[in-house]
């Protein structure tokens, strides 16, 4: 099960772009919360500590204990997180309050354990192509992460979603033949063909240069005399 990390938020007043960047020049993360059985609320969150609690967690899409100033403590999942484009650092939060007798989606990331022996010893290149898996489940029961073993790929080999073992509790909607990793063959480089020999080479024609004493011819086969 993963576990629940735990946050401290303020309501904030100011909604809008403007409000927004002067929550940001105050070291805040402006954000929202909102749900099946929760009123929407536009909180803020210490950016600094956000930070530290995020940098812990393998994904974005965690458990939080949210205590909200003046209330009680809610259950939440971090539903979506804005970047800045460059700098990386969060510019907003959603969080989607849960109760934890309800089924809640939401997507767990999958990580590769092992050296795949089709890389190790056949020179292959191991690829990955789903990394978060959609999953539905209880709050308690969510994984914070799926980790997998490769190690006895062999060149050409493959792990589907249906080869993954999900916890008691979870569930997933994705199609069980879908590839989640598969050991590709080693890319062949062709060598261009080299110049057969004796090949022959184009002619370069010179112009003739006159004899000494002689005129240089005028210019233009067809020049006319004045």
């Amino acid at each position: 099960m993963a576990k629940s990390i735990q946050l401290k938020a303020e309501l904030r007043s100011g909604a809008g772009t403007t409000a927004a960047k002067a929550v940001r020049k105050a070291g805040k993360v402006p954000a929202t919360i909102y749900g099946r059985h929760h009123a929407p609320q536009n909180l803020q969150l210490d950016a600094h500590t956000l930070a530290l609690a995020l940098g812990k967690t393998t994904g974005e899409h965690v458990l939080v204990n949210l205590e909200i100033a003046g209330g009680k403590s809610t259950l939440a999942l971090i539903q979506d997180v804005q970047h800045h484009a460059l700098k990386r650092h969060i510019l907003h939060l959603d969080f989607h309050a849960l109760k934890e007798d309800e089924l809640m989606h939401t997507t767990v990331p999958v990580i590769a354990f092992g050296e795949p022996e089709g890389v190790k010893s056949g020179g292959g290149l191991l690829e990955q192509l789903i990394r978060s898996l959609e999953v539905e489940c209880l709050p308690k029961d969510l994984p914070e992460s799926f980790i997998v073993d490769v190690a006895a790929l062999n060149v050409g080999d493959g792990i589907h979603v249906n080869q993954l073992a999900l916890p008691a509790g979870v569930t997933t909607r994705v199609n069980g033949e879908a590839l989640v990793f598969h050991c590709a063959a080693p890319t062949v480089e062709v060598e261009p063909a080299p110049a057969a020999e004796g090949a022959a080479e184009p002619e370069v024609i010179k112009e003739k240069k006159p004899a000494e004493g002689e005129e240089a011819p005028a210019a233009g086969k067809d020049a006319k005399k004045k």
